[in-house]
């Protein structure tokens, strides 16, 4: 039998027939006793303590932290796959021209909140190593052409904004000589139809519903890329070209291997992401637990109001919406992440940044979880509540290494751009070539 490679962008099924997708979800746990801790690190860490006993993000202050031997030279991630010449995955072998669009709300990379307009900046930059050209389309800071000069970031939610963006970018589109379109808004593929290149759109949110009505609607204009298999399960008669997991640069997400006693939670105040859950289950294991998140709009500050906050106290902090230097303090020092997803989320980024500075995730089997996390070597994986508060005291006994190991291997953003360069250049062939965009089956 020959040989699966779990990052290409195909589904199994048309590599070698009918198989278990779960089986690609990852290649085999990793042996923490064949992990080097000397030779998994990126940097040298030299992060923010923080105080166990009242935190407050002033009160921050430098520390050793316990990883000052590692050698930052022995992985560089840049050169996971990055190294690799533009057309070594098929095609003319020479590099390609991506217009990419992000979404129209936050700057890229964002300051604080913004997991797309994050991966969109990584993957730019991923791809940029890998000798293509990227002009990317967006708001604010960071990107080439710009739809809104400072991003309304207030008005995240509103259909006009949203209009406008895509109004914009498809007059800017019209006089790029592109190869290929790669769109991450939502109102932007409704211009796809007529284009002269293919335009490849990533799904990162809901399929189903009224989504799914709308990726529907597209039919063949698209070609979508699914950004984990168990969202790709939820709607598997869209026109998908495949599916390839979202990634970050490893290399900024500091490594730690002595944690704190407190787990943390972070992410969007939603009652999907579970921070009251989260709480009683911290509760539960007789941990102070940290919060940190978004609650900018009027649903999500509802729900903190009613839910979060009168669950606040000694053993509960809120820290507020975090920057990105504080986020990757809080992930480095905590004694796991604790993501208790109440839905079928498509990929937590959350997940796979804290797994990148060596920090276990206990979380419960919903949605992408068990393609992220692997049990029993970079977190937990329950079916219940009940089982969290265990789970959690048995991060301790994880090997961090092996856990930021994981990260490297399969989550960095190297991976990503190998991954979305195959998708780029299957989608050009198949223009080239004048063939249908058939609907690929789902691997069972």
């Amino acid at each position: 039998m020959d040989a699966i490679d779990p990052m290409d962008p195909m589904d199994p099924i048309d590599q070698m027939g009918q198989m278990d997708q779960m089986r690609l979800m990852d290649p085999g746990p990793i042996d923490p006793a064949a992990i080097d801790p000397a030779k998994v690190d990126t940097a040298k860490v030299d992060t923010a303590k923080v105080d166990s006993a009242t935190v407050d993000s002033a009160k921050v202050d430098r520390a050793h932290t316990g990883a000052a031997k590692i050698d930052p030279a022995k992985i560089d991630t840049a050169k996971i796959d990055a190294a690799k010449p533009a057309g070594g995955e098929g095609g003319d072998g020479g590099g390609l021209h991506i217009a990419m669009v992000a979404p129209p709300w936050y700057d890229i990379p964002p300051r604080g909140y913004g997991g797309i307009e994050s991966m969109t900046a990584d993957l730019a930059r991923g791809l940029t190593l890998r000798g293509h050209r990227v002009t990317l389309i967006g708001a604010g800071e960071g990107v080439d052409l710009r739809t809104y000069e400072e991003p309304p970031s207030e008005r995240i939610g509103e259909a006009i904004p949203e209009m406008v963006h895509a109004a914009q970018a498809a007059r800017f589109l019209d006089d790029i000589e592109a190869d290929v379109i790669h769109d991450h808004s939502l109102a932007g593929p409704l211009g796809a139809r007529g284009r002269g290149v293919p335009t490849i759109v990533t799904c990162h949110g809901e399929v189903t519903g009224e989504f799914g009505r709308f990726y529907r609607s597209l039919a063949t204009t698209v070609s979508l890329v699914a950004i984990s298999w168990a969202q790709r399960a939820l709607a598997s008669d869209l026109n998908w070209i495949g599916r390839v997991h979202n990634a970050v640069d490893v290399s900024t997400f500091p490594y730690r291997d002595r944690k704190d006693d407190w787990v943390l939670w972070l992410g969007r105040f939603n009652p999907d992401k579970g921070a009251h859950l989260a709480i009683e289950a911290a509760r539960a294991a007789g941990r102070r637990i940290l919060l940190a998140g978004k609650r900018t709009e009027r649903a999500e500050q509802a729900y903190f109001d009613t839910h979060v906050e009168p669950l606040l106290g000694p053993d509960v902090e809120y820290l507020g919406e975090v920057g990105a230097e504080l986020k990757r303090e809080l992930l480095s020092k905590a004694h796991c992440l604790i993501f208790p997803l109440q839905w079928e989320e498509p990929f937590g980024m959350i997940m796979i940044e804290a797994m990148a500075c060596g920090t276990p995730v206990v979380a419960l089997r919903r949605g992408s979880v068990p393609e992220i996390v692997v049990d029993g070597v970079t977190g937990f994986v329950r079916d219940s509540l009940q089982e969290l508060p265990a789970a959690i005291e048995e991060a301790a006994g994880l090997d961090f290494a092996a856990v930021r190991a994981h990260a490297v291997r399969r989550f960095d953003v190297a991976m990503m751009a190998r991954g979305y360069e195959r998708i780029y250049r299957r989608a050009i062939s198949r223009a080239q070539a004048c063939e249908p965009q058939h609907l690929l089956p789902l691997a069972r």
